[in-house]
């Protein structure tokens, strides 16, 4: 293998050459309805170490696990609850992970140490045909630096992860946008620990009601729980600007304010809709981190939906600044 320092990161579409590498223990981009992934082989404690130093992630923060068809489950999970065959019929393959008790196959750096594992199965076809022809699973968290905002594009895990991934495989544009909803069972109670690309309307429909905790100021129990994260360079602020001073722009849902300069707003979604909001989220804000903006003020959307996943991405992107205000 090839140090980190010197790997050359290309881009393409080669599957068996995505294969060959994550074989070898490298590490491959991949692409998912959610977000890219930062990909290596699951059960090589050594290979998943490298997602850890890639992303500066640290290693309390666990991370999931991608596989390619239900019925490898019980390789890496145990104990499964009733009501989790359930969520896998109706969701998966989609955004939706699953924490469960964990197989002793299943290494500990890939939990953080848990006694739970968390596994989904992605919707994305590339990444399904490279599921198949492996006869392991995926180690899979956001290809970004950690913290950082997640990437949709290839282009985006390039912007950060150049030189420290091997192979990006190039899938085009998330369909979704946003990362997978987690839940697990807390006290054999099904508990949502990251809101995502399935609502918690749409899993109440197939399970019952459900609780939440969605936050964790450390030693997280599943991944994507740290209060401050996704967050851009530019300083975000959730409200309305106090004035249109220079430097100064506007992220807002589907209107724009009137008394406030056009050329620093931008807009989520300009027909309103919640799932192309929900796509151009960090999209937007990669760009509105190119425009050398001093502050960004941004508009909550509707708190329905897809839209409480939105607004917990936004509130953690601004986070530290909120809690300075």
């Amino acid at each position: 293998m090839l140090s980190t320092e010197t790997r050359l990161t290309t881009v393409g579409k080669d599957i068996e050459k995505a294969a060959a590498i994550l074989r070898n223990g490298g590490l491959v981009s991949i692409p998912t309805e959610t977000v890219y992934g930062l990909a290596a082989n699951a059960l090589d404690p050594e290979a998943v170490a490298r997602i850890f130093e890639a992303k500066r992630r640290p290693t309390f923060d666990p991370l999931i696990i991608h596989i390619a068809d239900t019925f490898s489950i019980t390789d890496y999970a145990r104990d499964i609850p009733l009501t989790a065959p359930l969520l896998m019929k109706e969701f998966w393959p989609g955004p939706l992970t699953l924490v469960l008790p964990k197989t002793e196959k299943v290494p500990d750096i890939v939990t953080s140490g848990l006694s739970t594992v968390a596994l989904r199965m992605p919707a994305h076809k590339i990444t399904q045909d490279l599921l198949k022809i492996l006869n392991f699973p995926l180690a899979a968290p956001s290809a970004n630096l950690f913290g950082k905002v997640s990437p949709t594009r290839p282009e985006h895990v390039i912007e950060q992860l150049s030189g420290k991934v091997d192979y990006v495989l190039d899938g085009g544009d998330s369909s979704v946008g946003l990362e997978s909803t987690i839940l697990g069972w807390k006290e054999e109670i099904p508990t949502i620990y990251r809101l995502g690309g399935i609502t918690i309307e749409q899993i109440e429909e197939v399970i019952g009601p459900v609780e939440k905790q969605t936050h964790s100021s450390s030693n997280p129990v599943a991944p994507g729980m740290l209060t401050s994260h996704y967050a851009p360079g530019v300083r975000l602020i959730i409200g309305d600007p106090p004035d249109p001073l220079p430097g100064i722009g506007v992220l807002r849902f589907c209107e724009k304010l009137i008394d406030f300069p056009e050329d620093r707003q931008w807009l989520l979604s300009g027909e309103g809709d919640i799932n192309e909001a929900a796509k151009n989220l960090f999209f937007m804000l990669r760009e509105l981190d190119k425009l050398n903006l001093k502050e960004v003020y941004i508009e909550l959307v509707p708190e329905e939906g897809l839209g409480m996943a939105i607004n917990d991405r936004l509130r953690r992107a601004s986070a530290e600044n909120t809690q300075n205000n």
